[in-house]
């Protein structure tokens, strides 16, 4: 088993990125948008004078800052995560409970340096990190706020919390300008990713993106404290009916990934948003099914599944 206790390290890991490299990796991302491909979708839509099919166009969009304690345990600790919501998605998942946010796109667009302030702000306030959740469509802007935040003082590690169906090009951009990766894995398979959450080939793109992930930040690494600032997460949302796949997820990742991945089960879905229009989805998840996926992690020897 890998130690996964670490004392002390340089954080957030884009301290140590000089101006130029910083700038330059900036440039590249916002370049990417002139025919967006930020996504699995690849839409190509210039997004400097229209919507993608995330409904974004150039502009961020945030709909809430905050303090979170609702996240993992190694994020949260005793003052919070640092949440910053981002608007809309290019997940479509027809239960969302966000769908408010990610589906009609609540918020209020902010300059970049605007969210540069919040980043401070919520350091200012004693959270543990800055967590950027639902980025993917707004990783430019959000680099870009992370450079001016770090001319600012920002000294927090940074998390990208994502649906999980980021381009792997857009992965690789973000090495050494992210400290932790927490992506959903939400489904073993393109077919019920495509049905319920309107993406093409989320399977074969989750995989390769989640590697990538890994191969930058490594297992999840956890202070003495029980704070994390450094290595991957991954969250899968059990489904009623295994419409997640989840034997399939839990597979890729213990022989793929990392028997030590630290891998979060979730039970909690609710049959929120559009959910009640499938019948396959109008239910919670029984004891019984979240048993049998605890069970396989087990069996697959994920030593840190819970």
């Amino acid at each position: 088993m890998i130690n996964n206790i670490i004392k002390s390290s340089d954080f957030p890991i884009c301290l140590q990125l000089s101006d130029k490299e910083f700038k330059d990796r900036i440039e590249k991302l916002y370049n990417i948008l002139n025919a967006c491909t930020l996504c699995g979708h690849k839409c190509k839509v210039d997004r400097n004078h229209n919507i993608g099919i995330c409904n974004a166009g150039i502009n961020p969009k945030i709909s809430s800052v905050f303090p979170h304690f609702g996240e993992e345990k190694p994020l949260v600790g005793t003052h919070g995560s640092g949440t910053i919501f981002l608007s809309n998605c290019n997940c479509k998942c027809v239960y969302c409970q966000n769908f408010d946010i990610s589906h009609l796109g609540k918020g209020e667009e902010l300059a970049e340096e605007e969210i540069a302030r919040k980043m401070i702000y919520l350091q200012d306030i004693g959270c543990h990190n800055i967590n950027w959740v639902s980025p993917t469509h707004f990783a430019p802007q959000m680099v870009k706020s992370l450079f001016i935040a770090r001319e600012n003082g920002l000294k927090l590690p940074v998390v990208y919390n994502t649906g999980g169906y980021d381009s792997p090009g857009l992965i690789e951009m973000l090495s050494g300008i992210i400290d932790i990766y927490m992506p959903d894995i939400k489904y073993g398979s393109n077919e019920n990713a495509s049905k319920y959450s309107g993406v093409e080939n989320y399977w074969d793109i989750v995989r390769v993106s989640v590697k990538k992930m890994h191969s930058q930040v490594g297992d999840l690494l956890i202070e003495p404290s029980g704070i994390t600032k450094r290595g991957l997460l991954i969250r899968h949302l059990i489904l009623p009916n295994n419409i997640a796949g989840s034997d399939e997820v839990l597979k890729f990742i213990a022989e793929e990934i990392s028997k030590d991945s630290y891998v979060n089960i979730m039970k909690q879905y609710t049959p929120y948003f559009k959910a009640s229009d499938y019948q396959e989805l109008s239910r919670g998840v029984t004891q019984e099914e979240y048993m049998k996926v605890v069970n396989k992690a087990k069996e697959l020897g994920l030593r840190r599944a819970r």
